[in-house]
């Protein structure tokens, strides 16, 4: 019996850097590709900021094909749905069995998430959900995951954060309200390195801005 062919959804951080490594490692399903929502105006991943650029030479270091949506900025929730439907539309027709998530715990995005699937024939897969965080957080540093922040909530975690590596001397430092993989939207995150990449994406930093309420540290391509 052929295993499940999967397409990851893939912000460009550790949370689904960390899917992958847990569907290979558990070996149950095919991954096909990788799968993220693009502002079309800039060209960056939506709240994580991070360049197409780099977006791209994650998935080289993967070995899988970037399934790229472009989204207008701003972006109706009509438009939304007409280009996710027609993303259904193409998992479909190239026999895409799942869509997987790296949702740890927030029960209403999983809500909205297999809502928007009912009826697609496309199914849902969690990797990571309901793992608890602190160890999770954890795992994915002593398990070679390196990862910096691309963007903080100032109104939830202090702005000096930006631009620092998801390491252990940064999970010391965070306040008790903050969860220690940002679950609840205080940072995201790029990830560089890895057991889910053949090889480290060189990165360099850019600047630090404050934009819409967050503030961005700015990645760029280290060739």
């Amino acid at each position: 019996m052929s295993k499940p062919r999967v397409l990851l959804s893939w912000s460009s951080g550790k949370d689904s850097a960390w899917s992958l490594h847990v569907l290979r490692q558990q070996n149950e399903v095919e991954v096909m590709g990788l799968l993220t929502t693009l502002n079309n105006t800039h060209q960056r991943v939506a709240m994580h900021a991070v360049r197409k650029s780099l977006l791209q030479a994650q998935a080289a270091a993967a070995g899988l094909p970037l399934w790229t949506i472009d989204l207008p900025w701003p972006c109706p929730n009509e438009t939304y749905e007409t280009l996710m439907s027609a993303l259904m539309q193409r998992a479909r027709s190239e026999r895409v069995d799942e869509i997987a998530y790296g949702d740890l715990f927030l029960q209403d995005i999983r809500d909205y998430r297999e809502a928007r699937h009912q009826g697609s024939g496309i199914g849902t897969r969690f990797p990571l959900w309901q793992r608890p965080t602190d160890r999770l957080a954890r795992e994915m540093i002593d398990g070679g995951l390196c990862a910096r922040l691309t963007c903080v909530d100032p109104k939830q975690l202090d702005a000096r954060f930006a631009g620092r590596d998801f390491d252990h001397g940064l999970l010391a430092e965070l306040p008790p309200t903050v969860d220690p993989c940002g679950e609840n939207g205080e940072f995201h995150s790029f990830a560089y390195r890895g057991p889910m990449f053949e090889r480290p994406i060189a990165i360099a930093s850019g600047d630090i801005v404050e934009r819409d309420g967050f503030v961005f540290a700015d990645l760029l391509p280290d060739d």
